[in-house]
């Protein structure tokens, strides 16, 4: 339901928005459920692969969309950098909220979406030091990115169902990702 909301929200921009389902249909009603659905994820990783590129294919082809984004929070965050990686030259934005990074200039050399990151200072999943390394080599590879971590606020600050939710941060950076993503996918006329 979390994720329909997000999906709507998003909509109500005036974007189509297609929410990829990475764990075959099947959720999780407690933590170690939820692990384990990321865990089969994570290693059937080429599976996800796939099925991010029949959802690419599907908003070209069907959605007629003219620019795409990913976008995802927690590991979905960390999906949408490597949807980035994935479609290298033809995503046009990506926008991580408190997901895994990488610093391997190797593996970001050839993304050339915009990239905004949105994390938490006290984030333990995703530690602080570990988005400025990646933020340091975006822009050592001459990468377009933003990066804003929230002081005082942990991972899940976004998300009102999250004990680690905060309104306030939640709502600045949700202006963050309308302005970014209309800066970048909204056709100039």
């Amino acid at each position: 339901d979390g994720v329909r909301a997000l999906a709507d929200r998003i909509a109500g921009q005036g974007y189509v928005v297609l929410a990829v389902d990475l764990y075959g249909g099947e959720t999780a009603t407690d933590v170690a459920g939820a692990r384990e659905l990321m865990v089969n994820v994570v290693e059937n990783a080429e599976l996800a692969n796939e099925n991010i590129r029949q959802a690419y294919q599907f908003l070209i082809d069907s959605g007629q969309a003219p620019k795409i984004a990913s976008l995802g929070w927690s590991f979905g965050g960390g999906w949408a950098l490597n949807v980035a990686m994935l479609f290298p030259e033809e995503l046009d934005a990506a926008v991580i909220y408190y997901g895994q990074v990488t610093d391997s200039e190797e593996r970001l050399a050839p993304v050339t979406a915009p990239i905004l990151g949105l994390f938490g200072e006290n984030d333990r999943g995703v530690p602080a030091d570990s988005v400025r390394a990646f933020e340091s080599a975006m822009e050592k590879l001459g990468k377009e990115i933003e990066i804003e971590i929230y002081a005082g606020v942990g991972h899940a600050f976004a998300d009102p169902q999250a004990s680690n939710y905060n309104a306030e941060k939640a709502e600045l950076a949700w202006a963050r990702v309308v302005a970014f993503l209309n800066q970048h996918l909204v056709a100039s006329n």
